[in-house]
């Protein structure tokens, strides 16, 4: 005996069911303020009782030729992502603005040469594309040209005729360096974020630091040795080996056994900041009573650290805000806004204090 398979109900069942037309069916699902709360709730009173599940997404997609994603390129894997503090609150700020417009976030992993696969941006079905502090010359930043999409940088690399939300780097690296040498230091380590200068990290000569690929870390070299240089202080540049808490403590332990040993440590990020208090508590080198830490961000554990984290604050919601709203401009039809830079300050806390 054959079993009949049943056949699944269709727009048009509905549209019967209810005596309306197939276009206000699509309405009740797409465009629900061209109907009232009463016709709306009949429709899709109707479409449950025949078991209609709504338009089919791809169809849908392929119809209005957007598919309400938002593709993040980043340069770390997914785990360092959702464990970096200054990330997350970045990405949850923009994923605020842009959830009650019907969009989703699309986050596609990166890694060495700089951000995502390039075949995976090529792949990727998304509307438009926010590139998250990725190094220059990245691949990935080809596929979306190659696409045609519409990009948003936060933070890096600077493209001209792309709009960009960025901090002003170099006056926030300036007041970090400021701050210790009023406070007497003159013998400092830069700890430079991972920007596969060399392999493996290390120490570095300011010249490889200043050739870095990614602008941050340029701009942010340029901002303390630009107060360090005039007032003849002693620098080393040590280089993270990568972006992970290893990475970081490994560096921060080579810092801390040089001979002589800096008293006075500008750490490029709070996460290489903080790894730099715990190594020095391992260490048992008081800080600040005999180093002086600061870092760069304010991200939400620069507060609760033991001391307390004195770092460069940066809006890193305001960041993720203005992103936002940037990606919404542009999938409006917008014209590409001249890029901007939240400002920082210096914020002081217990991990600073005089040589």
């Amino acid at each position: 005996m054959t079993r009949t398979r049943r056949r699944r109900p269709t727009l048009d069942d509905v549209a019967d069911a209810v005596g309306v037309s197939r276009a206000t069916v699509s309405n009740a699902y797409n465009r629900p303020d061209q109907l009232s709360a009463r016709l709306r709730e009949q429709v899709l009173r109707v479409a449950a009782e025949l078991g209609y599940p709504g338009p089919d997404p791809t169809a849908r997609s392929l119809a209005t030729s957007r598919t309400g994603a938002i593709a993040v390129l980043l340069d770390t894997s997914l785990s360092m992502a959702f464990s970096e503090p200054a990330l997350s609150v970045t990405l949850d700020a923009l994923a605020q603005v842009v959830d009650p417009h019907g969009h989703a976030l699309l986050l596609l992993p990166g890694g060495s040469p700089g951000g995502p696969p390039a075949a995976q941006v090529l792949g990727a079905q998304a509307d438009i594309a926010v590139a998250y502090s990725l190094a220059d010359g990245a691949p990935a930043l080809d596929s979306v040209r190659a696409r045609g999409l519409p990009l948003v940088v936060i933070d890096q690399p600077l493209l001209p005729g792309v709009a960009r939300i960025g901090c002003q780097d170099r006056l926030g690296a300036a007041l970090a360096a400021r701050h210790l040498l009023d406070l007497g230091h003159r013998r400092f380590g830069i700890f430079a974020a991972h920007s596969r200068i060399t392999p493996g990290g290390g120490e570095l000569t300011t010249e490889e630091a200043g050739a870095a690929a990614l602008h941050d870390v340029r701009e942010r070299l340029a901002g303390y040795l630009g107060e360090l240089g005039p007032r003849g202080a002693e620098v080393v540049v040590h280089e993270a080996a990568g972006l992970s808490t290893d990475s970081a403590m490994a560096g921060a332990f080579a810092l801390l056994g040089r001979t002589p040993r800096p008293t006075a440590l500008l750490c490029m990020t709070d996460q290489l900041a903080l790894a730099v208090v715990s190594a020095a508590g391992q260490l048992g080198i008081a800080v600040p009573g005999e180093l002086s830490v600061v870092g760069f961000d304010d991200s939400p554990p620069a507060g609760w650290s033991a001391p307390p984290l004195t770092t460069i604050r940066q809006d890193l919601a305001a960041k993720g805000r203005i992103a936002g709203e940037l990606v919404l401009r542009l999938l409006d039809g917008g014209e590409v806004p001249a890029p901007a830079e939240v400002p920082v300050s210096l914020v002081v806390r217990g991990s600073t204090g005089p040589a």
